[in-house]
């Protein structure tokens, strides 16, 4: 088994520490060693290893996991700005970073790409230290560049190009994410396309006979209404506007629309909606238990996204048996073709939702069959399993001169 330093997130709350916790609990616990190296503010000195010999290893995403419960450590490196899409370290985060390193001694790193400057500078440290290095590349894109926000995100991709060049490895989740770098100049053979998986026997069709306690407690708050769900960030790039617009001006009878998450945008847009009965600002929701609750009790799952990757978000709703509506912005659209749900232009989302609306309101047999067809797809392509089967198999390829090391 590998022992393998994890360069990542553990907060603010968004798909790459979603991405995190659950990839690092799922290779635990397949016996891999997992070293967790995120930005904090250690307690007692830089680079603190912290998490050690307290016991048995907590689930993803809980407060155990997020301290580093478990035999394995965590080191924590100090930062001057730390956001959901960016992160700014401090000046002496790098020596942190090298010495942590030589400490721990992996035998290799992951680096789910936090944007920060220490990804530039990941290539020479591992280089230097003789340790194979893997990215996840995580930035949502749209490839036809369509408008501004795609086109920004398009810059990102430009920037950080030359420096996946030089990664051994670069997970990335669909082929036209990989196509996008591969004209940016990263070499094919150093791209590895794994898209997101979910653990579909937790994000799971909910069943009055067997609800959880979230689940029925939702039924009760919610009974006599169909619910229509967004559950992510509140930002430019997901533009939830649009989704708000076509709501105000269908208003669907019978339906909330509920919106699970928090960010810079939710503010101006909660105010412009105060009036609209019809629209439940839910707010951030700590507990895994009411985020599967609320995918559960979902008739129809909503991303209006201007630029996505492959959202964690859709993969749950998708295995949770909602009706799903997104974008074709990143690899949403791929995961939902052929038929597993509705897939929309990024252009002109107000409009097509204005549209789909009342379809989606009047013929729930419709909804019913596009959620029975979003868990099949789940389960054929995106489950956690098979995304980890593939992690391993990426591992067992870099270190393939030391065989004992991954399973086979």
């Amino acid at each position: 088994m590998a022992h393998i330093a994890w360069l990542g997130k553990k907060s603010p709350f968004c798909g790459n520490v979603t991405y995190g916790l659950t990839t690092t609990h799922a290779l635990r616990s397949r016996g891999h060693g997992i070293s967790f190296i995120h930005f904090d503010t250690p307690a007692a000195g830089l680079g603190r290893l912290t998490g050690l010999d307290r016991g048995a290893e907590a689930e993803p995403g809980t407060e155990d996991d997020l301290n580093g419960a478990g035999n394995n450590p965590e080191v924590a490196l100090p930062y001057l700005v730390k956001g959901q899409v960016y992160t700014i370290p401090s000046l002496g985060a790098q020596r942190e970073l090298r010495g942590s390193l030589e400490r721990l001694r992996p035998d290799l790193v992951h680096a789910s790409l936090t944007l920060s400057p220490l990804d530039f500078l990941l290539p020479d440290l591992c280089q230097q230290l003789g340790l194979p290095l893997v990215a996840t590349f995580h930035p949502p894109f749209d490839a036809s560049l369509r408008n501004l926000t795609a086109g920004t995100q398009q810059l990102t991709y430009q920037l950080y190009a030359p420096s996946l060049a030089r990664y051994d490895r670069v997970i990335v989740f669909s082929e036209l994410q990989a196509d996008v770098l591969q004209r940016l100049g990263v070499p094919g053979e150093r791209l590895g396309v794994i898209p997101n998986g979910v653990d579909t026997t937790l994000w799971r069709p909910g069943h009055p006979s067997s609800d959880s306690p979230e689940l029925a407690e939702l039924r009760r708050r919610f009974a006599g209404q169909r619910v229509f769900l967004y559950m992510g960030r509140v930002a430019t790039e997901k533009n939830v506007e649009a989704l708000l617009k076509a709501w105000r001006l269908v208003r669907p009878a019978g339906c909330l629309l509920v919106i699970v998450g928090d960010g810079p945008a939710r503010a101006a847009l909660q105010q412009n909606t105060a009036d609209d009965a019809g629209v439940i600002w839910w707010g951030y929701e700590p507990s895994l238990e009411r985020r599967v609750a609320f995918q559960q009790l979902a008739e129809v799952f909503l991303l209006p996204s201007l630029v996505e990757g492959l959202s964690l978000a859709l993969l749950e709703a998708m295995a949770a048996g909602s009706a799903c509506v997104a974008t074709d912005a990143g690899a949403d659209g791929e995961a939902l073709d052929g038929g597993a749900g509705i897939v929309i232009s990024t252009q002109g989302v107000t409009t097509q939702l204005r549209t789909l609306l009342p379809v989606l309101r009047d013929q729930p047999v419709l909804t019913a069959e596009l959620g029975r067809r979003a868990r099949a797809r789940a389960l054929e392509r995106y489950t956690l399993t098979g995304n980890i089967d593939a992690l391993e198999r990426l591992y067992r390829e870099l270190l393939s001169g030391r065989p004992n090391l991954v399973a086979a």
